[in-house]
């Protein structure tokens, strides 16, 4: 079965990119070294994947169920260059199709048991529909209305009645003799004691007419909830042999099984999606990958929300944890030659190109994208896990600060203006003269730099967006963790807007207007704030499975200090 195929097939021979910057990274660390990997997502990527939707387009069968597609263009020993597909699960119900490449190993030994068991979990969501649409839940939430209109329209009347009677009290305490005072306030006690047994009745009858078919109503939940334990422990179960029969191979000859990969669990079909596929392919075939893409076609579901030939990113619950290792063993690409800085004026606000430099640590290499510099300051794109600035002990000296001191000719004399979170990627920005330092300072401190940060929840967001005020305080006894304290906090405020949400997960925005400690961290896990945690944040509850924490500091916009132009920069965030 022929899967590679030429560029011609997708693209004109032609073709030549203009833009050679890629547009995404699909990334992760080697279990091994620790060592971050990349593989991009280029322009030649994205017109090769054009080209591979236009065939798409004229076959129907491809538009029936919605799903992702990828490509992966690799160099073959002998130079040339070649074009792999791949499709996410399966296609019509079919893993092999010829052109595409095909499944991971395992699929077909847990083919027959997979059969089995989706055919299981279909008949049991079909029953839990049925019992979720009894009609008896309609009946009951119709008579249970109706009780409660004649209640309340009882509990008005007798209202009415008992204030009526409490001014006939006071009108006749004054005006009767003893004896009929004493025979007129008995007939009011006695209106007033039918209006209770009329009150008792109706509530008896209620409880005749609702209490049979809460009971059913009950017994159905009951059964319900035992349908989805059944539902859970056979998706497990499936989850597991299918853990254990997978097995990925990485460009360093290395395989592992899901099991292995992700000893703490996940979800059904991973190992299924295009990414894992295209490279398991490419290191089993002596295929070296140099640009991938994926993208959704066909229809897409209520809860997906995905768009027709919008490239996504490599998913965050199945693809992203595995990068690491199916990237391993690749031959680092050289880094790319710096173009020529350049910077132009507009109105008031000063447009900066990203550009990337490499810095070599001693002890190993690593590149720190530098997104603006000029003779006064300096701002880089942090990667997660290097912290901003050296810590107190000896084994926490790798930063930012001391890679760039060490690198470059006046690095002595930078200073870091603010601080990111040691897991938190982004912007950072640093002075190289005590006077800039001096007045970027500031500036932060008077709440005159925007702000924006990105995110991903590991849950689904309600509101669309908002303002969290919380106060934050830390306890000296349990370092770093902030928590809520409204009698110590120091005043806490975050706007946030949803981007987007995707299965079980949102991408989110927040704009900072105070600067606390793990302030954007503490707002989205506080049941007071979204009360859902950032994923990957295992500080405060995330129990997820993931590679970092996805969090990044993607914008800062504030006053050149020596320009006096508005400066806006902005790092694109890699997942």
């Amino acid at each position: 079965m022929v899967v590679l195929h030429a560029l011609s097939d997708f693209i004109d021979c032609d073709f030549a990119a203009r833009d050679l910057s890629p547009s995404y990274w699909y990334e992760g660390r080697c279990l091994q070294s620790g060592e971050r990997l990349r593989l991009p997502r280029t322009s030649m990527s994205e017109a090769i994947a054009h080209g591979l939707i236009q065939q798409l387009t004229k076959n129907d069968c491809y538009s029936r169920e919605g799903k992702m597609y990828g490509i992966l263009l690799v160099e073959l020993p002998n130079g040339e260059q070649r074009v792999l597909k791949a499709f996410s699960g399966l296609l019509n119900g079919c893993s092999l199709v010829a052109g595409w490449v095909p499944p991971i190993p395992g699929r077909d030994e847990v083919a027959l048991e997979e059969a089995r068991t989706l055919a299981e979990l279909d008949a049991i969501k079909q029953e839990i529909l049925t019992l979720k649409q009894l009609t008896e839940r309609q009946q009951y939430e119709t008579l249970s209305n109706e009780f409660e209109r004649q209640l309340q329209a009882m509990s008005d009347r007798h209202r009415h009645c008992k204030h009526q009677r409490q001014e006939k009290r006071q009108q006749i305490c004054n005006t009767l003799s003893p004896e009929a005072l004493a025979i007129a306030l008995e007939q009011l006690d006695e209106e007033s004691r039918q209006q209770g047994i009329e009150r008792r009745q109706l509530k008896r009858q209620q409880n005749e007419v609702l209490q049979p078919l809460q009971q059913l109503i009950a017994a159905k939940d009951a059964r319900i909830s035992e349908l989805k334990q059944q539902r859970k422990a056979l998706s497990r179960q499936l989850q597991v042999q299918m853990q254990a029969s997978y097995s990925l191979t990485n460009f360093s000859g290395r395989s592992l099984s899901l099991q292995q990969l992700m000893p703490e669990g996940s979800p059904t079909g991973t190992g299924d999606c295009c990414a894992p596929k295209l490279l398991h392919y490419a290191a089993t075939h002596n295929l070296k990958p140099l640009a991938m893409a994926e993208f959704w076609w066909g229809a897409s579901s209520v809860n997906q929300d995905k768009i027709p030939g919008e490239f996504y990113r490599a998913c965050i619950e199945r693809c992203q944890p595995l990068m690491g290792f199916l990237l391993s063993g690749l031959r680092p690409n050289p880094p790319v030659p710096f173009p020529a800085f350049a910077q132009r004026l507009v109105g008031v606000r000063l447009s900066v190109s990203e550009r990337e430099a490499s810095l070599r640590e001693e002890r190993e290499e690593v590149t720190l994208p530098i997104i603006y510099e000029d003779e006064w300051l300096i701002a880089v794109n942090k990667p997660p896990g290097l912290l901003s600035v050296p810590g107190r002990y000896r084994d926490r000296q790798d930063s930012v600060l001391s890679r760039l001191r060490h690198l470059l000719p006046d690095g002595m004399a930078l200073a870091s203006v603010h601080r990111l979170d040691q897991e938190t990627s982004g912007i950072l920005l640093l002075a190289r003269d005590r006077q800039t330092h001096k007045q970027l300072s500031q500036q932060f401190q008077q709440r005159q730099v925007h702000k924006v940060y990105e995110a991903i929840l590991s849950g689904v967001a309600i509101a669309e967006k908002g303002v969290i005020d919380l106060p934050l305080w830390g306890d000296p006894e349990n370092r770093p963790y902030q928590k809520v304290d409204w009698q110590n906090g120091k005043p806490s405020l975050t706007q946030f807007q949803v981007i987007s949400r995707e299965q079980d997960y949102t991408r989110i925005e927040f704009t900072p207007l105070t600067g606390r400690t793990h302030q954007l961290r503490v707002h989205a896990a506080d049941v007071r704030g979204l009360g859902i945690t950032i994923l990957g944040d295992r500080l405060y509850g995330c129990d997820a499975v993931t590679s970092r924490l996805y969090l990044h500091a993607r914008e800062l916009d504030f006053e050149h200090p020596q320009l006096k132009k508005t400066l806006y920069l902005k790092a694109i965030t890699l997942f």
